[in-house]
Order: C-alpha cells, then sequence, then structure tokens
C-alpha cells in the first residue's frame, strides 16, 4: 500500500514519539534497576537499552508501520538495522568529532555553550533517527 505525502509525515512524526517513549523506558528501566534494586550500573545501563529496543520493536511493527510480518523475522531483521544505524551515527560522531568543529566550544548565551562532540553527537543522532527510520520502513517493515 503506497502511503501519501501526508501519511509519511505522520508516520515519521509517530516513528519520533515511538524514539522519545524509548527514550523514557530507557531511563526509567536503569532508574528503576539502580534505585529499587541496587544493580550493578553496568547491568542496568544494559537492561535498560535492552527494554528500550524491545518497546520500539513493538511500538514501530505495530502502531508506526502495521506490520503483519512474522515476529521473529522482523526481530532479527530490526536489530540488524538497529546495529548498522548505530554503526553510522558513530562514523558520523567520530568524523565530525575528529575534525575542527569537534575541538571547539561554541558559546550560545554567556551562560549556555556546546561543545564540538556536543554538536556531533546531535547531528550522529539525526542521521540514526532518519537511517533507521528508513531502513524499518523498507527493509524490516516492508
Amino acid at each position: 500500500m503506497k502511503l501519501s505525502a501526508e501519511n509519511r509525515y505522520v508516520q515519521f512524526v509517530k516513528y519520533c514519539l515511538v524514539g522519545v517513549l524509548n527514550t523514557l523506558v530507557t531511563f526509567g528501566v536503569i532508574y528503576i534497576c539502580k534505585s529499587f534494586f541496587g544493580l550493578n550500573l553496568y547491568l542496568c545501563n544494559a537492561l535498560g537499552y535492552i527494554a528500550g529496543l524491545v518497546n520500539s520493536f513493538v511500538c514501530n511493527k505495530q502502531w508506526v508501520f502495521h506490520s503483519r510480518g512474522g515476529y521473529r523475522r522482523e526481530a532479527l531483521v530490526f536489530a540488524l538495522g538497529f546495529l548498522l544505524c548505530y554503526g553510522v551515527q558513530l562514523l558520523t560522531v567520530w568524523l565530525i568529532n575528529t575534525s575542527p568543529i569537534g575541538s571547539v566550544v561554541y558559546n550560545l548565551t554567556p551562560r549556555i555553550a556546546i561543545s564540538g562532540y556536543g554538536i556531533a553527537t546531535l547531528i550522529g543522532n539525526i542521521v540514526y533517527t532518519v537511517a533507521n527510520f528508513i531502513y524499518n520502513k523498507f527493509v524490516t517493515f516492508r
């Protein structure tokens, strides 16, 4: 089924909303594991990211892309897409951070500054979001 430009826009907005929810789930699980269960910080972090990834898969499959494909195949392809897009994001951050941009601190106001690494991270996050949306739309949940 071909989507109109407006529906593709709505789909991308829904995808971004799922990203916000994933962040809340990830941080929530990390906080609960550390604060209530006293687990190791690295274990808390891993559990949080696993929970966010599972949430992302389910919400994208059912709400964003309305996929009726098999869970096993799509979950494997989704995880592969996450790794690929994370690699692209990491490469983007590294390239920007090792360029002249990476060594500068930009003063936005007298009290607010952003480092070159902060800019690299922001751009990397945008690259990841767009790349992962395209991958999931055309590969995982086609």
